[in-house]
């Protein structure tokens, strides 16, 4: 089974990021700009949060403010679920389907270094399975 650094050496390790004090406009641009579902929230390099487009239909949206007098701070989301390098695909995939989550940050050593989807995790195992069936094909051929 693939571990998360395998899925960060294939995909990147780019930290796409916003400030606490930024608008929810500008975080919305940026998720537009980037066709990304979430933005870390960082203070240099301390994790201080996620911004996801699930929390600005909930918290700006629906309840009708502004998206730009409202703080990305006032929206996002702080309690973050998050793995590490030597975790494998399905444990990730149990924590994201027991929290109902999207995006899981990778730290090591106290540092956010990568970020993964449920789409990284769902190509990942995938692909594992691709490998095993053609594996057991040759093997019932030969």
């Amino acid at each position: 089974m693939k571990l998360v650094k395998h899925l960060l050496d294939r995909k990147g390790r780019e930290i796409i990021s916003i400030a606490d004090d930024a608008s929810v406009l500008d975080a919305i641009k940026m998720l537009a700009d980037r066709s990304i579902g979430s933005l870390l929230v960082m203070d240099g390099d301390t994790l201080k949060g996620i911004v996801t487009e699930r929390d600005y239909a909930r918290k700006v949206i629906i309840k009708g403010r502004s998206s730009k007098s409202t703080q990305v701070r006032e929206i996002m989301t702080t309690e973050v679920y998050t793995a590490n390098t030597d975790q494998t695909v399905n444990d990730c995939m149990t924590v994201m389907t027991e929290k109902r989550i999207r995006h899981l940050p990778v730290v090591e050593n106290g540092r956010v270094v990568g970020l993964i989807s449920i789409g990284d995790l769902v190509q990942a195992i995938i692909a594992d399975q691709q490998a095993e069936i053609e594996q057991l094909a040759q093997y019932i051929s030969t």
